[in-house]
């Protein structure tokens, strides 16, 4: 009779992503920090390391709660990869959202500038060239009770300055990008690394706030930054200065320095790594800025997580 081990290594092939990822990282290690918010004392329950895996699944397949937990009973290469044996219980939906809350934004932050030492410490970030932009994350599509209810009250219209008194989402706010694109939620701020298009710093604003206003907090501390005509202004060029970086924003049209085969060049060098936006989350999954923030931190340890497995394939573990 097979033991449990030889059932997985039977029926999770040895270069699925997730056998390279148990090769590639020390979970043990990376999960250290968290141990502390659970006490030894009392009941045993679940290990965080089974839980913290259990999310970085759940964030990798785009899960909802209900759904991880499905994922759990009935996929095995999930059951192997955080850590549940074959017929071993696995938690209910609401345990990731206590999770979550225990971990909290500032942790999890913790965690992924950490991810990113190991995947420098391999060679993958290349600090030289960083591409900063901002993408939009709706909250809701439509307000219309909120806007009766705000008109019902007295206010004239619903807007920016009175709809944290009437939405559910106290933080998320409208924005606007051109004309046509109007979003009620919140922006992400990332500065990527041009080497292989990975996740270097991010943030998250409401929607209204400008995107320049951002650089101070996700520029980095050397190289050369690539952003478009929304960061060119003043207080852009003045932290890329405080922080060593050469600009190389996309000028306005009616700007006095305006080199347009110069900017022509810009745009070549960025358009491979534009893409990178698209592949996250445009829809916020949870209510609150901070929560949002922990959204987009964790689809940036994975989106940052699945790179490596593309850029280092040759880290494939051998067949047992």
């Amino acid at each position: 009779m097979k033991t449990e081990a030889e059932i997985f290594v039977c029926l999770v092939p040895h270069d699925h992503p997730f056998r390279r990822l148990n090769t590639l990282l020390d979970f043990s290690e990376l999960v250290r920090p968290l141990r502390g918010l659970y006490s030894d004392e009392g009941t045993t329950g679940i290990d965080v390391e089974k839980g913290f895996r259990a999310l970085l699944v759940q964030f990798w397949e785009d899960c909802s709660d209900r759904q991880m937990e499905k994922c759990l009973r009935e996929n095995v290469a999930v059951k192997y990869f955080c850590g549940f044996g074959v017929l071993e219980d696995v938690p209910a939906h609401t345990y990731f959202t206590k999770l979550r809350a225990r971990i909290g934004a500032s942790r999890l932050a913790d965690l992924f500038n950490t991810v990113n030492a190991l995947l420098r410490s391999k060679g993958l970030f290349g600090d030289v060239f960083t591409f900063i932009d901002a993408s939009a994350i709706v909250t809701k599509t439509a307000l219309w009770d909120e806007r009766d209810q705000a008109i019902a009250s007295g206010e004239e219209k619903l807007n920016n300055k009175n709809v944290a008194d009437h939405a559910a989402d106290k933080d998320a706010r409208w924005g606007a990008k051109g004309k046509n694109k109007i979003w009620y939620g919140y922006k992400r701020h990332h500065a990527v690394d041009m080497r292989h298009g990975l996740v270097r710093n991010l943030a998250v604003t409401p929607a209204n706030v400008s995107d320049f206003k951002t650089v101070r907090n996700i520029c980095p501390i050397q190289g050369m930054v690539f952003m478009d005509k929304l960061f060119d202004c003043k207080e852009t060029r003045f932290w890329l200065q405080a922080n060593n970086c050469a600009d190389a924003t996309i000028r306005k049209n009616n700007a006095k320095t305006k080199n347009r085969d110069l900017d022509r060049w810009r745009s070549g060098i960025r358009m491979p790594f534009e893409g990178t936006f698209s592949k996250f989350n445009h829809r916020a999954r949870y209510r609150g800025q901070a929560k949002v923030f922990f959204q987009c931190l964790a689809e940036a340890v994975v989106h940052n997580l699945k790179k490596m497995l593309a850029v280092l394939p040759d880290a494939v573990p051998l067949p047992a």
